[in-house]
């Protein structure tokens, strides 16, 4: 019930923010989620947070032709920490826990951005591809959850997530399909069911391997949720880890398909 009452909230709160507020809330609002994911991220990798969340705000904000520098001046900072260090056995990991970090959220929640900003005659409104890229994520963690529990049988993953099966892959895939070859086409003039198909497929793919990497930096640090903000869900890390994954995989796909 509690995983329920929170969608409820969730979902008309997010149809807002990606479709119908202005660009200054939307950007706001992304920085927010973005501040509270690698809080719980940092909290998991005992990284230095304050850098991290320096870097990755500016990054947010930075023209994409900025924010190489900013990544490679961040990965220059985060090697010096160690040099403050008494034991570099932990503070060296941990830099490159604090650079992969930023790279994995802020660097995903970029692409939401540059997708939200795509506007073209072949592409429409960018606003519906990252209410498309957000959802199919929820749609397949929705058949995952439900079929297998109830179906699941061969693990998909058990060093990582021994939750997960087979079966549940699947129900999210075809889940997932559904939701893309119903929305997209409605969405998105002139998108045939084979290229909806095609990147729900994508999609889908990225995002469940983005879940089993957030349960891979969980498991090793021996926690089961990233927090504990959202009822029924856990952290938010927990409940956007899978589009983490698939914001820059349909960025790059977009990106391909713009004319040139």
């Amino acid at each position: 019930m509690k995983r329920i009452l929170t969608a409820l909230v969730l979902v008309p709160a997010t149809v807002y923010t990606v479709i119908f507020a202005p660009w200054a809330v939307f950007l706001a609002m992304v920085a927010m989620v973005s501040l509270l994911c690698f809080h719980e991220y940092a909290a998991i990798t005992r990284s230095f947070a304050p850098l991290g969340f320096v870097a990755g705000l500016l990054l947010l904000i930075a023209p994409p032709a900025e924010a190489t520098v900013i990544l490679f001046l961040t990965s220059i900072a985060a090697m010096c920490l160690p040099l403050a260090s008494a034991s570099l056995e932990e503070s060296v990991p941990r830099a490159g826990a604090l650079v992969l970090g930023i790279l994995y959220i802020f660097g995903a929640w970029k692409s939401a951005i540059l997708i939200h900003d795509l506007n073209s005659p072949q592409l429409n409104s960018g606003h519906y591809w990252l209410m498309f890229a957000l959802v199919v994520n929820w749609a397949g963690d929705t058949g995952a959850y439900y079929i297998g529990r109830r179906f699941g049988r061969r693990k998909l993953a058990p060093m990582v997530s021994p939750g997960k099966t087979w079966e549940g892959a699947i129900a999210s895939l075809c889940a997932a399909m559904i939701f893309g070859l119903i929305f997209l086409p409605l969405t998105i003039p002139g998108t045939s069911f084979l290229k909806a198909g095609l990147i729900s497929l994508l999609a889908n793919i990225a995002g469940q391997l983005g879940d089993l990497a957030e349960s891979a930096v969980k498991r090793s640090a021996g926690v089961k949720d990233s927090g504990r903000l959202l009822p029924g869900h856990g952290g938010m890390l927990d409940r956007v880890d899978s589009s983490l994954f698939t914001f820059p995989v349909l960025y790059a796909v977009l990106s391909f398909l713009q004319p040139k």
